[in-house]
This record gives structure tokens, C-alpha cells and sequence, in this order.
């Protein structure tokens, strides 16, 4: 950078010619530097005195947060926390945590479900200095700090340990994250049904409940009975399938009761050999479709990861599936898909491929570590051949267009189609500010 005494000379040559009558905005910029280029972040060591526009020590440490040696390794220049403009916030794994990180972002991304977590009354923010002393004690207060940090921080990740102790988490091992998943959202419609605003109390059944029956009928007198139920995801049994369709076919196809597990007849007033399946009759606007990759092997009496590649579209038709799609939107998009890395059910790494809601763009959540996709196609890349062998990766399948292969997916995501897009006031997300 020029020395400062040249910087002056530069910023008020133009005094010599301009008269007092004739100085414009443009003549006050230029004396005061205003248009200075900004200095490269770490090519000064302090503020230049001569240029307003380095920004090299204004207090970084206080505005990016103040570093939590216990949280946060030690750093040298807090300028390499910092979020970069138009890009997403990172969770840190607390040693064992990825799996909750892939749920929280894939929540988070649920514009609906932040909303209604940011409207949702507390009393203690009121009578607080969030400023101060305010710490988040239930469920939702933590989630809506949480959400607010990840929508709003200027680091690059933040620490969820607040929420992990709250949820009585252990950090040091892995839990099951598909029931992670079930507990959790239950947990939080429990919290949600307490609200005294009626939108919020049912916003979880509105998100992701949908309902089905089991009906059951006797062979011998025809007589049939529908128990009806609800669901928060469809549970999929991959085994022996090579796509999603499949998998469906599967959960809803016929039953046969016979022999010691013959169904009690109320008509007949005896067990009978009987037939059961399941039908469908709402389905959610956000669909949760586990895959069972981790299944009990009666063997070894131990839990065991399925390595089957199970082919699945961008664009799912619900519509054959249901018994009456009358009125149902039935055409979802795929919006995120939970990753499980490794070869054994109790250990690996968990990630989360999600869409941005608003952009349409595909991001990697991998804990602090966010990657944008090129493009706007979902890419599932290197997590697929984490611990394969060259003899299982020629039998990877190819996927027709607009369809993905996995081996390592255990949860799908779909939205119903243009549903957010739709409405341009359910995209507008603001942190609330009181």
C-alpha cells in the first residue's frame, strides 16, 4: 500500500483546480477515501491509517462471538471462522453427534416447520436480556436458538451441545439414528401441543403425519375390519429390492394369517386364517421414508448393515399407492437424503444431502463441513465407495435419468411439489426480533 503521505497528496490534488462553488459528492468521497479499495483480509498486520476501508481490527472477536476454548479449537485469525456471504452454518460433532447434525439440518431446511418454531411463544426471552443472561431450557427454546444461529451467525459452524444436553444425549456413542428420528419429532409435537396458538399445536401432524389402516379379513365369512393409524414415516424393508417403487409395493402388499398366527373373527367368534395389508389414506406434505439398513441378524444376535443399492427418483408418484387420491396432491420431490458411511451398524459417519428450499441448489452437510454441488442435481459422490471393494463396485447399477443409487442411504426426504415455491410469503424465513 502507498505510504499515508502519498494517500493525502492522492486524496486532495483536486483541490488545486476545483473551486469552493464547484466541490461535488464526488470531490468529499475522494477526500475522505470513501472509495478506497478494502485491504485483502491478512495482508495488514494492524488498520491502515490511511485507508477507512481496512477492516483488519474493528474487534473481530467480539462481533464473530468469543471463542469457547472447550468448544472451539484455537485459532489465529478469527477471520478464518468467519461465514462467507450466501452460505450455510455448519454443526460441530460433539464425538459422536453427526447423526443428530444431518436430522437438525434437514429439519432446519423445513421452512415451514422454522417458522413455527420462531412463532412459538416464550415467556422467558420476554422478561430476559438475550443480550445477557438468557440460556434456552425447553425443547422448542432451544431449537429456536439453534435455528436462529444457523440462519443468522457469522461463524462457519456453531455448537448444538446446548440442545444434545437438553435431549440428555451421550456424545461419546452412537445411538440409533433412525429412532433418534421417530422419539425426537414425537418429543417435539408433545412440546408444540402445549402452545396456546392452535397453528402451532398441530404443525408436526401438518408436516409429516399422514394415516393408513390396517385391514384385516377372514377367509372364512369375508368379514373384514380396518384399524386406523397414524405414521411419521413409512419404514421400507430393502432387502431383496433394487428400487424405491419396490419397497412400497412391499409394505403395502397382502398378508397371509394362518396357522399359529390366525386373526380372532368377531363374526365367526373363532381365530380364522384371514388376510391383512395396509392401505394408504393421506399422506403428508413432507414424507419420511426410512430404509432398513440395519436389521436384527438372529445369527450373531447383533444389529447388521444391508449394503443393497436401492434405486430411487427425483420425482415420486404417491398417486398409485393410495386408495383415494382424490383432492391429494400426490407428486413429491426429493429435497434431502440421510448418508450412512461405513460398513458395520454400530459405528461410521453420518451426512445429509439437502436441497435449499428457496435456490434449489443441493448442499453436503458433513458436521462443520458444508459443500455446494454444482449445479442444481443431487450428487452423491466418494460416500458411496467408502469401504467398498473393487469387486462390489462393478456391480454398482446404473441409474436411469432423473433416478439416484445408493447403498448408503437409510432416510429419504420428499416434499409435495411446488408447495413452498408456490406461496412467495412461506419462503420469507425472518429470525423474530423481540
Amino acid at each position: 500500500m502507498a505510504p499515508r503521505v502519498q494517500l493525502e497528496k492522492a486524496a486532495w490534488r483536486w483541490v488545486e483546480s476545483v473551486k469552493p462553488e464547484e466541490i461535488k459528492q464526488e470531490h468529499i468521497e475522494l477526500a475522505y477515501r470513501i472509495n478506497l479499495p478494502a485491504c485483502k483480509r491478512g495482508a495488514c498486520r494492524r488498520n491502515c491509517r490511511g485507508n477507512p476501508n481496512c477492516l483488519v481490527g474493528i474487534g473481530e472477536q467480539a462481533w464473530l462471538g468469543e471463542i469457547d476454548e472447550n468448544v472451539f479449537h484455537n485459532i489465529d485469525d478469527p477471520n478464518s471462522e468467519r461465514r462467507d456471504k450466501n452460505t450455510f452454518v455448519g454443526l460441530t460433532n460433539l464425538g459422536a453427534t453427526c447423526y443428530v447434525n444431518t436430522f437438525l439440518q434437514v429439519w432446519f431446511h423445513n421452512l415451514e416447520l422454522r417458522r413455527s418454531l420462531y412463532q412459538c411463544h416464550n415467556s422467558r426471552a420476554e422478561e430476559h436480556n438475550i443480550q445477557s443472561d438468557y440460556e434456552p431450557q425447553s425443547i422448542c427454546e432451544h431449537l429456536q436458538y439453534l435455528f436462529a444461529l444457523l440462519q443468522n451467525s457469522n461463524r462457519k459452524y456453531i455448537d448444538p451441545s446446548g440442545l444434545v444436553k437438553a435431549l440428555g444425549l451421550d456424545t461419546g456413542q452412537q445411538q440409533d439414528a433412525q429412532e433418534f428420528s421417530k422419539l425426537f419429532l414425537s418429543l417435539l409435537e408433545d412440546t408444540l401441543s402445549k402452545q396456546k396458538n392452535p397453528s402451532l399445536q398441530n404443525v408436526i401432524q401438518q408436516q409429516f403425519c399422514g394415516q393408513f389402516s390396517y385391514v384385516t379379513e377372514c377367509n372364512q365369512c369375508g368379514r373384514s375390519s380396518a384399524l386406523p393409524s397414524r405414521f411419521y414415516e413409512l419404514e421400507l424393508n430393502i432387502q431383496g429390492h433394487k428400487n424405491l417403487s419396490k419397497c412400497i409395493t412391499e409394505f403395502l402388499k397382502e398378508e397371509k394369517l394362518d396357522d399359529d398366527n390366525r386373526y380372532f373373527c368377531e363374526s365367526c367368534q373363532s381365530k380364522q386364517n384371514a388376510t391383512r395389508r395396509i392401505k394408504l389414506h393421506s399422506l403428508p406434505s413432507t414424507l419420511n421414508l426410512q430404509l432398513m439398513r440395519f436389521v436384527f441378524d438372529r445369527q450373531t444376535g447383533h444389529k447388521k448393515k444391508l449394503n443393497t443399492f436401492i434405486s430411487f427418483p427425483e420425482q415420486l408418484d404417491m398417486g398409485p399407492f393410495l386408495e383415494d387420491k382424490q383432492d391429494q396432491k400426490c407428486i413429491y420431490e426429493l429435497s434431502a437424503v440421510l448418508i450412512h458411511r461405513g460398513i458395520s451398524a454400530y459405528s461410521g459417519h453420518y451426512i445429509a444431502h439437502v436441497k435449499d428450499a428457496l435456490i434449489g441448489d443441493w448442499y453436503k452437510f458433513n458436521d462443520e463441513e458444508i459443500e455446494k454441488m454444482e449445479g442444481k442435481k443431487l450428487q452423491l459422490g466418494v460416500e458411496e465407495d467408502i469401504g467398498d471393494t473393487v469387486k462390489s463396485q462393478s456391480r454398482k447399477p446404473k441409474c436411469s435419468k432423473g433416478y439416484h443409487c445408493s447403498r448408503n442411504a437409510y432416510m429419504l426426504v420428499y416434499k409435495i411439489q411446488g408447495e413452498e415455491t408456490s406461496d412467495p410469503t412461506r419462503t420469507n424465513v425472518e429470525v423474530p426480533r423481540e
